[in-house]
């Protein structure tokens, strides 16, 4: 993932600049999907940071916005990460 290779590089303020751009531009377009797959990279930078909380704060509104496709792997991916995360 592009925030391991950043965080590797000690860069990790700028993977989470660049989710949280990815975020907002798929706010911007309405894209729920794109925004989950971003969120969940975001929310996993801020796991290893230490900081579940934030990573949950950040996931559990965006799961429950979805009532359909919880089967499909993104979904499942969150689903088990916000367990991961006491959610």
């Amino acid at each position: 993932m592009a925030w391991e290779l950043r965080h590797k590089l000690g860069q990790p303020e700028l993977a989470e600049a660049d989710f949280r751009e990815a975020i907002a531009m798929a706010q911007t377009m309405k894209a729920k999907a794109w925004e989950l797959r971003a969120a969940i990279s975001l929310a996993r930078l801020l796991q290893a940071r230490g900081d579940p909380a934030a990573a949950r704060n950040l996931l559990a509104p965006l799961y429950r916005w979805f009532i359909e496709g919880l089967d499909t792997p993104d979904l499942k991916d969150t689903k088990s990460l916000l367990d991961e995360l006491g959610a």
